[in-house]
């Protein structure tokens, strides 16, 4: 098996070639229907897709009443359902749903609360509509501040689906090489590796790819970095993981964007964003909807010394970005974090999980590594008595624990990492119930 043989979207996804003898007349009617108006390409997760009907909490129900537990849908970060949000939502939609040309106060509430959280560099944000905006919007302020156009990510990251944004995404390009003023550098990945310091070697191959691109007569402009690796397998690495790649990024005149789509607004615990265990302070972070636990909000911080010089080229304008329904939103999503403490029970949760799965991994040799920061975990899956990547065990735990009521997913590049992230109000009891799913599933297979 080769990295990157799997991209992002193709993990666990339907098969609508597969033999359909499991599905039934009502989910092939539903599936028809699907492919008939969505077209081929439309992406259904597990060998048997679900149909959705009602979520609360951490909790999803099927048209059949069946319940399961949600670790995979990190978009509704406070939970499914969440009755501050939805009622802030109504409460807004009846009065005002506008855009960012006119005044009003919640707009400016929810920039002064959200900065808030930022270090104080940050002070300037621009709202959009979902993460690739962001990123998008990102890449357009760091070629203005550096007048480059050459970027550096990691191997299997994703960071969206603009056209600027994919061609950074390798991880969803199937068999493209990426473009001339793009580097790819291996992930600060330890496990597989035995790697002692991926600090320095993420260092190291930040230095190599910005000669590569001086050799090529390319203006290096700055680095796009997802600050937990998600697609790169879950890497949470140790704390200061991420602080030679800034200096070596500063010292050759480019810009660090982090992308907290996934891992900020308190999933990775300590604080509203991951980049703040590395001790870091970025050029620019990337926010997505989980900002407004599903409502399509987006957002840069950023200096605004680098927002200015984007500013003198650009009149960039987003209808929805920053409406008065996307403040909403927001402000009740920070009201929530912190009227649950939240962020404290991810930390809580996550320490919790993490212990039992590594119980687990003591008398279950597939496992060959867990990691991860808050409730955002990576257990990484490995053939018995070896390092190798193994797949096939993930793809069956992903549909089993399905069948059994847990929706979770895989990562990395080679699709054998289980990815748990679940919601934020996870419970002590939603934590023992997956434990006690996993462990089943597990002894229902094969010893290794």
């Amino acid at each position: 098996m080769t990295a990157h043989d799997t991209k992002i979207m193709d993990l666990n996804r339907f098969d609508p070639s597969a033999p359909s003898d499991r599905l039934g007349e009502r989910l092939k009617r539903m599936l028809a229907r699907r492919f008939a108006t969505f077209g081929g390409n439309s992406i259904l997760f597990y060998k048997r897709p679900v149909e959705m009907v009602s979520a609360k909490g951490a909790w999803m129900f099927d048209a059949e009443g069946k319940k399961y537990l949600d670790l995979y849908n990190n978009v509704p970060c406070v939970g499914h359902g969440n009755e501050r949000v939805a009622e802030a939502l109504f409460r807004q939609a009846l009065t005002l749903n506008t855009n960012t040309r006119y005044l009003y106060d919640n707009i400016h509430t929810y920039a002064e609360r959200l900065l808030a959280t930022c270090p104080a560099p940050l002070s300037n944000v621009v709202f959009t509509c979902s993460g690739s905006e962001s990123n998008d919007l990102a890449l357009q302020i760091v070629r203005a501040a550096t007048g480059g156009s050459g970027f550096i990510v990691t191997e299997n990251a994703y960071h969206g689906n603009t056209s600027a944004v994919h061609e950074l995404s390798p991880s969803s390009c199937k068999g493209r090489r990426p473009p001339p003023h793009v580097r790819l550098v291996p992930p600060p990945e330890s496990h597989r590796s035995g790697d002692g310091d991926p600090a320095g070697t993420l260092a190291s191959n930040m230095e190599r790819a910005i000669e590569d691109f001086k050799k090529n007569n390319i203006k290096f402009a700055g680095a796009l970095l997802d600050s937990i690796f998600a697609s790169d397998g879950i890497l949470g690495g140790p704390a200061g993981l991420l602080k030679p790649a800034l200096d070596v990024i500063h010292r050759h005149g480019g810009l660090l964007i982090i992308d907290e789509v996934q891992p900020g607004f308190g999933r990775a615990g300590k604080g509203h964003w991951n980049f703040a265990r590395h001790g870091i302070v970025p050029d620019l972070v990337t926010m997505g909807k989980p900002m407004g636990n599903g409502f399509p909000i987006g957002g840069v911080a950023t200096r605004p010394d680098l927002l200015e010089k984007f500013n003198r080229e650009t009149a960039y304008f987003n209808t929805f970005g920053g409406s008065t329904l996307a403040a909403a939103a927001g402000l009740a999503v920070l009201d929530e974090l912190e009227a649950e403490r939240m962020i404290e029970n991810a930390d809580r949760q996550g320490e919790y999980l993490m212990g039992r799965l590594r119980e687990l991994a003591r008398t279950h040799t597939r496992i060959g590594d867990v990691r991860g920061a808050g409730l955002f975990i990576g257990v990484e899956f490995s053939k018995p008595g070896t390092r190798e990547p193994d797949r096939e065990s993930v793809t069956r735990l992903v549909n089993d624990l399905k069948e059994q009521g847990v929706l979770i997913g895989a990562s990395g590049p080679f699709a054998n990492v289980m990815r748990v992230r679940p919601p934020l109000c996870l419970s002590r009891d939603d934590a023992d119930y997956f434990i006690g799913k996993l462990k089943t599933a597990l002894e229902g297979m094969a010893p290794g």
